[in-house]
């Protein structure tokens, strides 16, 4: 499959129903994802109102809330700034992927309604559709939609809630495992096999395909990491003089 020339994303907030302050957070989210800032990179609040349209007391609350899930960190004198991801995380990050979502696939395959089927099939259809696009963001947004639906299927809380955690790693880690060549039209292939299991409500199997969806996107990012200085995936020295102080971490 033949992945279109990427268009410039537009990254400004809709005047919507939804709270404006989950927009313009995830606005800036998408951002990040797509390498717009990439990791060590400033984020002035000025150029997050230009690009967003919207306040600053609205940026500055997005960003306290995307520190809080390890996508940006504060730094003394230079105030907030990309976090960067090491391929030690990266590999961290998809071990815990691969639990959670191969048991959100069997819970999925067994507990899900008529209607969350048919959501998360619709679901499906526009992320092979978003697949023509020429906006990377409308891809990304497509391939999110989709995992929201198979969470929402699943019908653990819990579970929703531990993936939540990891969704500002895992969407840098999507975007980053989708521009490896061939990446795209492979994760369709398997995500396809994967939703053959789901509709059979075979749990098992549904379990055992996400679990390799989501090692073969590891292959992928953490290889590309490696042969490439991507800014998300920067490697931070390790330090063994200081002692050690809070951690801070930074969507495929």
């Amino acid at each position: 499959m033949t992945v279109p020339l990427a268009a410039k994303p537009n990254f400004r907030v809709e005047k919507i129903a939804a709270p404006l302050r989950q927009s313009v957070t995830e606005s800036i989210r998408y951002a990040i994802a797509l390498g717009h800032f990439n990791g060590g990179d400033r984020l002035p609040e000025r150029s997050l109102c230009e690009m967003t349209g919207v306040s600053r007391t609205l940026v500055r609350e997005a960003l306290r809330q995307l520190e809080s899930e390890g996508l940006i960190e504060v730094v003394p004198n230079r105030g907030p700034v990309v976090a960067r991801l090491t391929a030690e995380q990266a590999e961290g990050v998809y071990q815990v992927r691969s639990e959670l979502e191969g048991l959100a696939c069997q819970l999925f395959a067994e507990r899900a309604s008529e209607e969350q089927r048919a959501a998360l099939n619709d679901a499906f259809k526009k992320l092979k559709k978003s697949l023509k696009d020429t906006d990377p963001l409308a891809r990304l947004r497509a391939k999110n939609h989709f995992y929201d639906c198979l969470m929402e299927g699943s019908g653990n809380q819990a579970l929703g809630d531990s993936l939540r955690l990891l969704n500002a790693r895992v969407m840098l880690l999507r975007a980053t495992s989708l521009r490896a060549p061939g990446r795209t039209t492979a994760s369709l292939t398997e995500l396809a096999a994967m939703m053959e299991a789901l509709d059979a409500r075979n749990g098992k199997r549904a379990r055992e395909l996400a679990e390799h969806h989501v090692r073969n996107a590891a292959k992928a990012a953490i290889a590309l990491m490696a042969s490439q200085p991507l800014p998300h995936a920067a490697v931070k020295p390790r330090r063994t003089a200081k002692p050690s102080g809070p951690v801070n971490r930074q969507n495929v």
